[in-house]
């Protein structure tokens, strides 16, 4: 049984006391590893102290907002610390974000400084270019000066550590600020959940600029005095191959990199199990799909964990156990210290603990509305939870479709979808229709090497779900929209055009070599 005042009350004051912790105690035990290069716990220090020596040249202040455009990199970990170290906030934002994306978040959190990772991105690199940022450079960053930048924020009680721009359901950027203790607290309870320890290795290859990234993947791995293995961008062949190689122990992912992981295999000839050294693995960030879950721990031989959380609860909420893994797709049990409740017909689901957000930067208003004067998030998400404790998510209650006065949880068709062997994703949207109804839509990428109709996932759909459930259109794409976490952009598929209704047209053959019933 975790104790979680203790936990609570030995909390250091930062996130970068984490590497100094290990420092002091295990200075050469490995912490980072980057294209054949091993970065110890004395290294990052090391890394951190030159970092932040640089910003304090830049006139960085305590409260003030620093934006980090970057990939997965040494030079990224350092220059987070470093941030944290001076008491300023960290506005991580991935380098595959366009020009007036950046612009649009560096204009609203009033950043003054903005630094690139410009020697592991050729994305932060171009950014750089554009923005002049050859004049003040440090190890693989450089850094651009803005004279609008936003007056240094006052410190707080719970200081903020990191600014996380999420896209929500709509699409548009809403600035979560996380402070320095709930990025410790889900660090610290989410790697003991994970047994994490020393000697494991773990894959770093879901961005750093995502929360999940940010807190389970490398705040969570270097708690537990590991090593992480960051790696700039996901390929399935990337993944495949440190896998194989035996060294890795801990594998997180995205559902999607995991369905792309199994497409490589089947496409290669590849058969399970795969030679590896892994422990643990685990899925998150987007909801898991009990066909892909069943063929993953085939792959691999290891229990496929599942888990629920959201940026504004920096971001788990509930976890499936080391100890007891599930044959089901359940999120698992609210993690120690976090409490939820399920309200309402529809399951809406709140939460509340030491890792709840402290609002929405320069967003009063949005802030009431999901945060009560008690604590409690309102998570937008629908829930059920089973006398054991265990939750299941059914989806968003923005996505919620109401057809012809029936309910139609996108999560559920989409599950029906993905179960089909010619499909590696899916995504279901509701259009609002002239009569005020609202229509079934389906956007479906198919797997490579296969032959798929509209028709044929129509005839899948319709000996599985009632007539009501089932899409009234069906579109096949090569890949589905994506944030660079893997999670499916819905918001971009709701006003994508599509003219006819199945059996118009809408979804020619998908033609590749195999034939799939």
């Amino acid at each position: 049984m975790m104790d979680i005042d203790a936990l609570l009350a030995a909390l250091p004051a930062r996130i970068d006391a984490i590497v100094r912790r290990h420092a002091a105690a295990t200075p050469d035990a490995p912490a980072l590893r980057e294209a054949g290069r091993t970065l110890t716990y004395r290294e990052l220090e090391g890394e951190i102290d030159a970092c932040a020596a640089w910003l304090r040249s830049l006139d960085v202040q305590a409260g003030e907002r620093v934006m980090l455009v970057s990939e997965n990199g040494i030079a990224q970990v350092g220059a987070l610390f470093a941030i944290a170290s001076l008491d300023a906030w960290c506005v991580n934002v991935n380098a595959r974000l366009t020009a007036p994306e950046l612009e649009a978040i560096r204009s609203h959190c009033g950043a003054r400084v903005v630094l690139y990772t410009a020697a592991v991105s050729p994305d932060a690199a171009a950014h750089a270019a554009r923005a002049g940022a050859d004049a003040h450079a440090h190890g693989g960053l450089m850094a651009s000066l803005h004279a609008d930048g936003g007056v240094p924020e006052t410190l707080t009680a719970q200081p903020v550590a990191a600014l996380v721009y999420t896209t929500g359901t709509t699409g548009k950027p809403k600035g979560v600020m996380l402070s320095h203790r709930n990025l410790l607290f889900v660090a610290a309870v989410s790697s003991r959940l994970r047994g994490l320890a020393p000697g494991d290795l773990a894959y770093g290859v879901l961005p750093v600029s995502h929360v999940y990234g940010l807190t389970s993947v490398l705040l969570g791995t270097l708690y537990a005095g590991a090593c992480l293995q960051l790696v700039p961008r996901f390929t399935p062949h990337a993944m495949l191959e440190a896998i194989r190689s035996g060294d890795l122990t801990i594998v997180q992912g995205v559902p999607a990199m995991y369905a792309r992981l199994l497409e490589l295999c089947a496409a290669q000839g590849i058969r399970a199990p795969l030679a590896s050294g892994l422990r643990f693995a685990y899925a998150g960030g987007s909801p898991l799909d009990p066909q892909l879950k069943r063929e993953v721990e085939s792959l691999l031989r290891v229990p496929l964990h599942n888990g629920y959380g959201l940026t504004e609860a920096a971001p788990t909420v509930s976890q499936t156990r080391l100890d007891a893994p599930r044959a089901d797709t359940s999120v698992g049990h609210p993690i120690p210290g976090v409490e939820v409740r399920v309200e309402g017909p529809d399951g809406q689901l709140f939460v509340r603990g030491p890792n709840v957000m402290q609002g929405y930067y320069r967003d009063p208003a949005g802030t009431a509305a999901v945060l009560d004067r008690d604590g409690w998030l309102d998570t937008g998400d629908l829930a059920r939870q089973d006398a054991d404790g265990a939750l299941f998510i059914a989806g968003r209650s923005k996505e919620l479709i109401i057809r012809s006065g029936f309910k139609v949880y996108p999560l559920e068709v989409e599950t029906v979808l993905n179960a089909h062997p010619a499909v590696t994703q899916s995504a279901v949207v509701g259009r609002l229709q002239a009569d005020g109804n609202e229509e079934v839509v389906a956007f479906v990428q198919p797997a490579a090497g296969s032959v798929l109709t509209a028709a044929a996932l129509d005839g899948w759909t319709a000996a599985r779900l009632a007539p009501y459930k089932r899409p009234a259109r069906i579109v096949l794409m090569a890949s589905l929209p994506a944030a660079p976490s893997g999670k499916v952009l819905k918001h971009r598929l709701k006003n994508q055009n599509v003219q006819k209704p199945l059996g118009q047209g809408a979804s020619p053959q998908w033609r590749t070599t195999k034939t799939v019933p």
